[in-house]
C-alpha cells in the first residue's frame, strides 16, 4: 500500500449542499430555510443564552454587595515593621518604600500599633492609631501627620 492509495471508506464523505444556486438545484430561492421568520433572515436566530422571552437567568438571580467608589485605600505599616528601618532623623513614605516595607507610594500611609519599638524615631504618616502614637512617644520618638487631601 502506498500513501497515494489511502482513501476514506465508501460513504464516509458526502458533498456539501450548494444552497441558493437557482430553483433547478432544489435548494434555490429560500436555500432550505423556509419562508419568512427570524431564522430565515441573514444573521437571524437567537443567542445561546436567550430564553424565549422569559426573564433571563442573570436578571432573575438576586444581586448582593456594594462597592464604595469613595473608599480610602491606606498602606498599612505596623510598629514591628519599623524595626527593619535604620534609625534616622525622619522616616516618611519615601523611606518606607526604599526600605521595602511599602510597595505603593501613591496610597496614604497609616501607622498601626502591632509590635514593640525600643529606639526613638520620628515618623511622618498620613494617619496613626492612638495606641501607635503612645508606643512611639513612650520610646522617645515622635509621630508627625502629613496633611494632604488623600489622608483626610
Amino acid at each position: 500500500m502506498r500513501l497515494g492509495d489511502l482513501a476514506p471508506p465508501a460513504g464516509a464523505k458526502k458533498n456539501t449542499k450548494r444552497l441558493g444556486r437557482g430553483s433547478g438545484s432544489g435548494q434555490g430561492m429560500t436555500a432550505g430555510k423556509g419562508t419568512k421568520g427570524q431564522k430565515s433572515r441573514s444573521g437571524g436566530g437567537t443567542p445561546p443564552w436567550f430564553e424565549g422571552g422569559q426573564m433571563p437567568l442573570q436578571r432573575r438571580v438576586p444581586k448582593r454587595g456594594f462597592t464604595n467608589v469613595f473608599k480610602k485605600q491606606f498602606s498599612v505599616v505596623n510598629i514591628s515593621d519599623l524595626a527593619r528601618v535604620l534609625a534616622g532623623d525622619e522616616i516618611g513614605p519615601a523611606e518606607l518604600v526604599a526600605a521595602g516595607i511599602l510597595r505603593k507610594s501613591h496610597h496614604p500611609v497609616k501607622l498601626l500599633a502591632d509590635g514593640e519599638i525600643t529606639q526613638p524615631l520620628t515618623i511622618r504618616v498620613h494617619k496613626a492609631s492612638a495606641s501607635a502614637v503612645q508606643k512611639i512617644e513612650a520610646a522617645g520618638g515622635k509621630v508627625e501627620m502629613i496633611t494632604t487631601r488623600e489622608g483626610k
